[in-house]
C-alpha cells in the first residue's frame, strides 16, 4: 500500500508548482556545454569545457526528461552548447520524443550541423527548431561567432525548410552597433521562409571581454519600434510555452516576437526550469539556485527519495525572479553554453 501511494504522490502533476504558484510544464535540458562556435555574447574564444566524466550520459539525460514527463510537464527543449554535435544525439531525441505525455520536443541549434541532419531530426520526432541567426553579413556572422560558416548556416535553414516542422524560428540576439542595422533584414529574412523570430537582449551570463554589455544594449521596445517602421505589427495571441510576446504580421504567416529580460521582466509566469549538461538543476537563468541530479541518477541505493522526488524538492528552492543589472559585473559567472539556451 505505501509503494502505490508513493507512486501515485510522485507522478501527480500538481506537484510541479513552484513556491509561487507557477506551474513548472516546461523544461530545457542541455546535452552539452561544448559548441563549434564560439559566439561573442556567449563566451570568449579560449573557455574551459567539462570534463567528460562529469557530463550525463544520453541515457541518463532520458531518465530525466521521462521523470519531468511523468510529473506533468509537456514541452521539453533540447539546448547546448551545441546541441547536434553530441554523438548518438539522434537516438535520445527519438526516445524523449516518444515517451507518453510528452506533448512537444523541440530543439535550439546553431545551425551548422542542419543541412546534414534536418531529416533526421524530424524522422525521430522533434517537433519545432530554433536556429540562432544574429547576422545576414558573411564577415559579421565570422566576427560575432569566430567561425567562417555563414552560408553553411543558412544552407541548413532552407534544407530545414523542406520538411514539415510546426513552426520554426530564428533567435536574434541584437546588439548596438554590432547588428543593430540588420533588424529590418533579419526579420524579412524569416517572414519570406514563413518562419518566426524572436528578437532577444542580451542576458548578462559570464565574463566577456569583447564588448561592454551595458553599451550594447537594446532594448525590446527600440527593437518593435523600428521594425513598425518597415512592418505593421499586432500584438498576438501566439503562445509557444516560452518567454517571447508575439506580434502577428500584416501580410505574413511568420511572426515577430521579443524576448525582454531586461525592459520588461517576465518571471512572473516563469514556467521552466533547466537541466544542465553535468545534471544540475537550474530554477532559475538568473541566479544560482539548484540541486545537483547526478546523484539521484549514478547512486540511487544510497538515497531515500527517487529521481522523481528530488526533482519536486528542487522546485522549492525556485526563486521569484532574477536581478540583472547590465552596470554591475555579472553575477553569474556561468556562461550561457553551460547554463542551456
Amino acid at each position: 500500500m505505501d509503494n502505490i501511494l508513493h507512486e501515485v504522490i510522485s507522478l501527480n502533476p500538481a506537484n510541479l508548482i513552484d513556491p509561487f504558484g507557477r506551474h513548472i510544464d516546461y523544461v530545457r535540458i542541455s546535452v552539452t556545454d561544448r559548441c563549434d562556435f564560439r559566439c561573442t555574447y556567449c563566451m570568449d574564444e579560449e573557455v574551459s569545457f567539462l570534463p567528460r566524466k562529469d557530463i550525463l550520459s544520453l541515457e541518463e539525460i532520458v531518465k530525466v526528461a521521462q521523470s519531468f514527463i511523468k510529473l506533468g510537464s509537456k514541452k521539453i527543449r533540447i539546448t547546448g552548447g551545441e546541441p547536434l554535435v553530441r554523438k548518438n544525439i539522434l537516438w535520445a531525441l527519438d526516445k524523449i520524443s516518444h515517451s507518453p505525455g510528452l506533448e512537444e520536443l523541440t530543439l535550439t541549434t546553431n545551425g551548422s550541423q542542419l543541412k546534414k541532419m534536418s531529416k533526421d531530426l524530424f524522422n525521430v520526432g522533434v517537433s519545432r527548431i530554433n536556429v540562432s541567426l544574429d547576422t545576414l553579413k558573411p564577415a559579421q556572422f565570422e566576427r560575432m561567432t569566430r567561425r567562417d560558416k555563414f552560408h553553411q548556416v543558412v544552407e541548413g535553414i532552407d534544407e530545414m525548410g523542406l520538411y514539415n516542422f510546426k513552426r520554426n524560428k530564428i533567435n536574434s540576439v541584437i546588439l548596438k552597433h554590432q547588428n543593430d542595422d540588420e533588424i529590418i533584414d533579419l526579420a524579412q529574412f524569416a517572414l519570406q521562409r514563413n518562419m518566426d523570430i524572436s528578437f532577444i537582449e542580451e542576458m548578462p551570463l559570464g565574463v566577456i571581454t569583447d564588448h561592454d554589455r551595458a553599451a550594447a544594449y537594446m532594448s525590446s521596445d527600440d527593437v518593435i519600434a523600428t521594425l513598425k517602421k518597415h512592418l505593421v505589427l499586432t500584438p498576438s495571441s501566439l503562445k509557444t510555452g516560452g518567454p517571447t510576446s508575439y506580434f502577428d504580421v500584416e501580410n505574413h504567416s511568420g511572426h515577430i516576437g521579443v524576448i525582454s529580460p531586461h525592459s520588461h521582466n517576465f518571471c512572473s509566469t516563469c514556467n521552466r526550469v533547466r537541466l544542465t549538461a553535468e545534471g544540475r538543476l537550474l530554477l532559475c537563468l538568473g541566479n544560482e539556485h539548484s540541486m545537483d541530479l547526478k546523484p539521484y541518477l549514478r547512486a540511487p541505493d544510497e538515497h531515500k527519495i527517487t529521481l522523481e522526488d528530488a526533482i519536486v524538492e528542487a522546485l522549492a528552492l525556485k526563486p521569484e525572479k532574477h536581478h540583472f543589472n547590465l552596470n554591475e559585473e555579472p553575477q553569474i559567472l556561468r556562461f550561457m553554453s553551460a547554463t542551456g539556451g
